[in-house]
């Protein structure tokens, strides 16, 4: 996985060999772009570095250029790389997790359609004041320490970006994610109703896979997918970023299929509701 120093300077060293390579065919930026079935103006962003090419685009340029098999090899290897960004957890502590909150809510509003996949853990931006700091709060030996109170207030200002009716946003969990108990009874009984609220929004979908349900694949990370351009996929040490379009493409295609076996609307309501009314009992 490449740090984010590593992969600037790999995406340098992209731009600069598809230039070289471009010139050493006795071409110009504008040939090249109509072979390519690319703008001039594209191939000109991705030679000075100011665009950072797909592999599509890696492969297009390859193509049209006719390099030997092996290195556009290397290249779509370097192209796929530059497309994946990886932050850790500690990266954020040292600047200030709640940073990490406005860079969501900022995210969130350059995009018209969000999906969430939440197999182990309620997103941020449906989370209620006390299970956040509850969230927030360190627990594992190793975590980078934080301003809990800062990062809370800064979670609860990225949720106002679902008030703006003109974005969609798709929150699907697993039932084990609303059962997990990540604090006290009374502060989980809060957090599912306040989830269970959130079912009655128009542009907001909470979406549940109970228990019972047979499904052959696993829900191995929590991952973000903004409209169709960006993944955030996020690891225990931090997250990774992938913009390359079949990237992007496979997590779609991963949601759908999870969503397709969730329970939605007033189903999801009388599901957080049931799940809510097991922790009261069991702090009664």
């Amino acid at each position: 996985m490449l740090e984010p120093d590593a992969e600037g300077q790999g995406s340098e060293h992209l731009a600069e060999t598809l230039r070289e390579l471009r010139k050493a065919a006795g071409l110009s930026g504008e040939r090249l772009a109509a072979r390519a079935a690319m703008s001039q103006s594209k191939v000109s962003r991705i030679e000075s570095g100011k665009v950072l090419p797909t592999v599509v685009d890696v492969e297009r340029v390859v193509n049209a250029l006719e390099v030997p098999s092996e290195v556009a090899s290397e290249l779509l290897s370097l192209a796929r790389a530059a497309n994946v960004d990886y932050a850790s957890w500690r990266s954020y502590a040292r600047v200030g997790l709640w940073r990490k909150q406005a860079e969501i809510k900022a995210l969130a509003e350059t995009s018209s359609t969000v999906r969430q996949f939440l197999p182990a853990i309620p997103s941020g931006l449906i989370q209620a004041p006390d299970y956040a700091r509850a969230v927030l709060t360190p627990a594992i030996e190793g975590n980078p320490s934080r301003n809990v109170e800062r990062a809370v207030q800064a979670r609860l200002e990225s949720q106002e970006v679902l008030n703006d009716e003109s974005r969609r946003f798709h929150f699907l969990l697993t039932e084990q994610a609303i059962r997990w108990q990540r604090a006290e009874p009374d502060i989980m009984v809060t957090q599912l109703r306040h989830m269970a609220g959130l079912t009655d929004r128009p542009n907001t979908e909470i979406a549940i896979i109970p228990h019972g349900v047979t499904i052959s694949a696993a829900p191995l990370n929590i991952f973000v997918v903004y409209d169709d351009r960006l993944v955030m996929v996020e690891l225990f040490s931090g997250e990774v970023a992938l913009r390359d379009p079949q990237d992007v493409s496979y997590h779609l295609n991963v949601f759908e299929y999870f969503r397709e076996r969730a329970v939605t609307g007033e189903a999801a309501r009388q599901l957080l509701e049931a799940v809510a009314d097991g922790f009261m009992r069991s702090h009664g």
